[in-house]
């Protein structure tokens, strides 16, 4: 599964640049979460879902990537492989 980009920049907009900034290229406490291979990615945030402390910010993670589903998911990390400002 290689996911949609698009689809993923869109479900990236509505949440995770309030922290991670824009193309993910981190913001403040928040990590760079752009330029990283898909599957590296779709794991940590399915780490995330299932409730799996990875990190400081795992409480907010954990939050965050609770609703999300695996296309989701796949298509977040399809984006943020090779995300860029725009």
């Amino acid at each position: 599964m290689c996911g949609d980009k698009e689809a993923g920049e869109a479900r990236y907009k509505k949440t995770c640049i309030n922290c991670h900034g824009p193309a993910g290229k981190g913001a403040a406490s928040y990590p760079k979460i752009s330029g990283n291979e898909i599957s590296y990615t779709t794991s940590k945030l399915k780490t995330y879902r299932d409730g799996i402390e990875i990190g400081p910010n795992s409480a907010l993670m954990i939050m965050m990537a609770r609703p999300l589903t695996d296309e989701e998911i796949v298509n977040l990390a399809a984006y943020l492989k090779d995300a860029k400002y725009k």
